[in-house]
């Protein structure tokens, strides 16, 4: 009795959603401002409430289509992004929040350059946590509060994806854009040259961002099961995405402070070991949402040989020091002990024989 009401309250409430989506389509038709009414009218249509599937190829094309409708003016990417984030904020759904973060995913993955920038524009400049969605909690029903745990989680990543972005300069490479291996290989090409001639503090830096990514996705909710959900299984792929173009980043940047190994010092090192550390214990998660695409055993051996190395050179730096400071401190002792005898005179190193007070004579 009580599934058969729980089954009843969901139909009911996938109807309202339903029209709640049709009365908002009719509103944004009607809107007098005809190219900010074209706008509003596709990301409705690619952010609805249905969970069955996410918004389909066509409807993500249409979104991203509205920066080359107008190439002389930033009002409609603008209207684009302002819509999307509008529907976002305003939202109390899972599903349409997660969808409205698809859409915006792709806008930073596939989108032209003038989307991508209203974005990391967008008013706190792309910050720490400007999405905005790190409360999010939708009560529907209990699978709308695991998907609400994927909203959170979706949106800490997008924003690392931006803050990564801004670090690095670019925009990370999404491999699938690429129409062959040897452009994907002239592409990793082009990108490796970018670490060369960068100062150990420039790499560690960047090192360190892209290491914040990582863990990031390993804050993935437990519910993995709900990758069988359509909607989750598109995001979780185009996740995955970003985290292959985060293991090139890395890979050229560890390769790169791997062969300045023997030319860093002590805090450099330790800061690299640290790095590769916070990589290793993001490992089983990763792992286990990506299954085996993530395994990709070449990148963690190298992550484990760093680490080895690292610590290994850590451990000679400092046993030098160690034996440094020993020899000073027994240099310091001889010479205090020297310089505190009482029978020797200013500069004198050998003792000043000493009188014999018993045969003394007395007057």
């Amino acid at each position: 009795m009580m599934a058969q009401q729980k089954m009843k309250n969901k139909l009911i409430r996938n109807l309202a959603h339903n029209l709640k989506d049709k009365a908002s389509l009719i509103v944004a038709t009607l809107s007098i401002k005809r190219h900010v009414s074209s706008v509003r009218v596709r990301v409705l249509r690619a952010t609805t409430h249905a969970l069955t599937a996410p918004p389909s190829q066509d409807r993500i094309a249409a979104v991203l289509a509205i920066a080359s409708s107008d190439n002389t003016s930033y009002l409609l990417p603008r209207a684009c992004i302002d819509t999307l984030m509008d529907r976002l904020h305003r939202t109390g759904s899972a599903t349409v929040a997660l969808k409205c973060l698809f859409t915006l995913h792709n806008v930073v993955v596939k989108g032209p350059f003038t989307l991508k920038d209203q974005l990391a524009y967008y008013p706190s400049y792309g910050g720490h946590n400007f999405l905005n969605l790190s409360t999010f909690r939708d009560n529907s029903d209990f699978e709308s509060l695991q998907l609400s745990d994927w909203v959170r989680w979706y949106a800490g990543l997008i924003e690392q994806t931006l803050t990564v972005s801004r670090i690095l300069g670019y925009y990370l490479r999404y491999s699938s854009s690429s129409s062959s291996s040897s452009t994907n290989t002239n592409t990793i090409q082009d990108s490796k040259s970018l670490t060369l001639g960068k100062s150990n503090a420039d790499l560690l830096y960047k090192i360190g961002a892209l290491v914040a990514f990582l863990e990031q996705i390993s804050k993935v909710p437990e519910s993995l099961e709900l990758q069988k959900k359509e909607l989750v299984y598109e995001v979780v792929k185009l996740v995955g995405e970003d985290y292959r173009s985060v293991q090139r980043e890395i890979v050229m940047r560890l390769e790169e402070m791997e062969g300045r190994m023997e030319n860093l010092d002590v805090a450099e090192v330790s800061e690299l070991v640290s790095y590769v550390k916070r990589i290793e214990e993001c490992k089983e998660r990763i792992v286990m949402l990506f299954v085996n695409k993530g395994r990709k055993g070449g990148f963690w051996d190298l992550v484990r040989e760093i680490k080895e190395k690292g610590l290994k050179m850590k451990g000679e730096i400092e046993g030098k020091w160690l034996t440094v400071v020993v020899a000073s401190n027994a240099a310091a002792d001889s010479t205090r002990f020297i310089n505190t005898n009482p029978f020797l005179e200013p500069g004198q190193t050998s003792p000043v024989p000493l009188t014999s007070f018993a045969f003394a004579t007395v007057r």
